[in-house]
């Protein structure tokens, strides 16, 4: 029978079940470094979900907003604005509150489609 053992290093390893008594041993120091400090193992669950380093939105959703669908095409009519200095945020305001206006869904507000659709129009800076 195989089984899997951790090494010092942290990489899995396996090996025959005559072992089993060194791996324990081995397992048992694979969880302490040499100041026999504790080391946080990190599951498959930590590296599926990472921690969060940005600060979330700060756009609040209204109850409504989980009723809203909209249709990919829609996000190719809205303006994109990327932050330069040459851009105008009022005119892309305008030419974004004009492509919402054309979307109608009953089962929102305007002001739900627009907070949904405005990420969407907001592009990265381009380095120069």
């Amino acid at each position: 029978m195989r089984v899997w053992s951790r090494t010092l290093s942290g990489r899995l390893c396996r090996v025959s079940s005559s072992f089993s008594e060194n791996m324990a041993e081995e397992d048992n120091q694979s969880l302490h470094n040499e100041n026999n400090e504790n080391i946080r193992v990190r599951t498959l669950r930590d590296h599926m979900n990472p921690t969060r380093t940005s600060a979330p939105s700060c756009i609040v959703f209204p109850p409504d907003a989980s009723h809203f669908n909209f249709k990919p095409g829609i996000i190719q009519l809205l303006p994109s604005f990327h932050g330069l200095d040459l851009e105008n945020p009022y005119l892309h305001l305008r030419e974004f509150e004009e492509v919402c206006n054309t979307y109608n869904d009953s089962n929102c507000s305007i002001n739900t489609i627009r907070l949904k659709l405005f990420p969407f129009s907001l592009k990265d800076k381009v380095k120069t």
